[in-house]
């Protein structure tokens, strides 16, 4: 049954069932959005959904979205359109990090390939098909949780703080991410659509137990992104209010 048109913002976040994901769900929830809750596996979606209703959220909905399955792009596409009309927010979230401890001369291709498939190739596949849905936003914002990791200027630097984190695949993933946030950006400069790039900070998540930040930290650039308003930067790389080198 399609759902009354919200007068709220639609907000999608993919990957949004668990660690920054599921916390930048709860925080767009806090500053008034319906939030769409995207995730790989429908019954981890759905217990994500239960547990933020359970929490007295009520604009929280669960969409099947798979990035390594296009098939369910145009499912949530058309779901969207039909319950909506429209996309105001679109957080690209959902990566993966297969490196392991393997270095540039031994990490295989095909793990190189696998982890451009879901961070890059297939996350423009479905920016390409949500894009009708956010023009339609009057204020619209494409946030892609990009990575320090990403940044091509700290990683050549000889006193860089991530000089010795160069799992290649994902770093090199998020730095053709970076590359997409510019050039979506220019092409929408003269529309109401803002596109940016969000680094989380060091954040304790299970890619990374090591973190120093909580999720509820980690997840606030992104919000803050999301939530940008007309007179905000677009094309922009940040890490909250710092602005981070290519």
């Amino acid at each position: 049954m399609s759902e009354q048109k919200s007068e709220q913002k639609v907000a999608l976040v993919t990957g949004g069932n668990r660690g920054i994901g599921f916390e930048i769900c709860r925080q767009l929830l806090d500053a008034g959005c319906t939030v769409i809750l995207g995730s790989r596996v429908p019954v981890r979606g759905k217990e994500a959904v239960a547990e933020l209703k359970n929490a007295g959220y009520t604009t929280i909905r669960h969409m099947h979205l798979d990035m390594n399955d296009p098939e369910t792009f145009i499912v949530t596409r058309d779901e969207i359109e039909k319950d909506y009309g429209r996309l105001d927010i679109l957080v690209n979230n959902a990566a993966i990090s297969i490196d392991g401890k393997r270095k540039i001369d031994t990490v295989p291709v095909s793990v190189i390939r696998d982890t451009f498939e879901a961070n890059f190739f297939n996350l423009i596949e479905l920016t390409q098909l949500l894009l009708p849905l956010l023009r339609k936003s009057p204020a619209g914002s494409i946030v892609n949780q990009s990575s320090i990791l990403g940044s091509l200027t700290y990683h050549s630097m000889p006193d860089s703080p991530i000089k010795d984190a160069k799992a290649f695949a994902y770093n090199a993933s998020k730095t053709a991410l970076n590359a997409f946030t510019v050039h979506l950006a220019d092409l929408l400069k003269d529309t109401a659509i803002k596109v940016n790039s969000a680094h989380p900070g060091n954040v304790r998540s299970d890619m990374n137990p090591e973190g120093e930040l909580s999720v509820e930290e980690g997840a606030k650039t992104a919000v803050e992104l999301a939530l940008f308003a007309d007179d905000d930067p677009t094309g922009g790389y940040f890490y909250r209010e710092h602005i981070l080198p290519w």
